[in-house]
């Protein structure tokens, strides 16, 4: 690419962004701005008109699903990629639908990032290769859903966990000991292959935005 490339990162993590900007310093096509929360994003996207937005989709004052339409309201040519650490066909399908042109997660290889940036400016879908698997085989399950391989008890206890709940008061509503639900949040964290307890709660109540 001849033009320069103007990339916002909406990130609330430092290590992320600065990895993404040593990974970018590798082109010296790219110019890089960044923001840490989704309404620092809004307004650098007014202020720095980007061609490509890197969106996470935890970030501390709302989901990154949520501020896509906004964002290409402000900046209609924008190219959003969502760059999240979840894997969930249901999360690629619900980016797609909100208008992102690209869905990567932090375990793809770093290059990733820079295919995804020329593959969206040049007008196509970029999937990075793990979400892409994990879309391909979830088109052969008998359901599109994250979790479906829950238990109803399971289930119930991410329900509550998105609506913000501790697992001292779902031991409560749900009438189990603390001891059982602490063990279920185990076994769910291991199902998804979430592998600590906040990013499980981001997960759950991510989920419920969304659906």
């Amino acid at each position: 690419m001849n033009d320069r490339v103007k990339v916002l990162v909406i990130e609330d993590h430092p290590i992320v962004r600065d990895g993404c900007q040593r990974i970018f310093n590798r082109r010296p096509d790219i110019e890089m701005a960044e923001a840490v929360s989704a309404v620092a994003g809004l307004a650098r996207n007014r202020e720095f008109a980007p061609n490509v937005i890197v969106l996470d989709v935890g970030l501390p004052d709302a989901s990154g699903f949520d501020i896509i339409p906004e964002l290409l309201a402000d900046n209609a040519h924008a190219k959003v990629i969502i760059f999240s650490m979840y894997e969930a066909p249901s999360f690629v399908t619900c980016a797609l639908e909100k208008g992102a042109k690209g869905y990567i997660t932090k375990n793809d290889d770093p290059n990733a990032i820079l295919k995804a940036i020329d593959k969206v400016l040049s007008g196509a879908v970029y999937l990075g290769q793990a979400v892409a698997q994990h879309l391909a085989m979830a088109n052969l399950a008998p359901a599109n859903d994250p979790l479906r391989d829950l238990n109803d008890r399971e289930r119930q206890i991410m329900r509550l966990l998105g609506e913000g709940k501790s697992m001292t008061e779902i031991s409560v509503q749900l009438a189990l000991g603390y001891k059982t639900v602490a063990n279920a949040v185990a076994a769910v964290k291991q199902k998804l292959r979430i592998t600590t307890s906040s990013a499980l709660i981001k997960f759950a109540v991510e989920l419920r935005t969304k659906t």
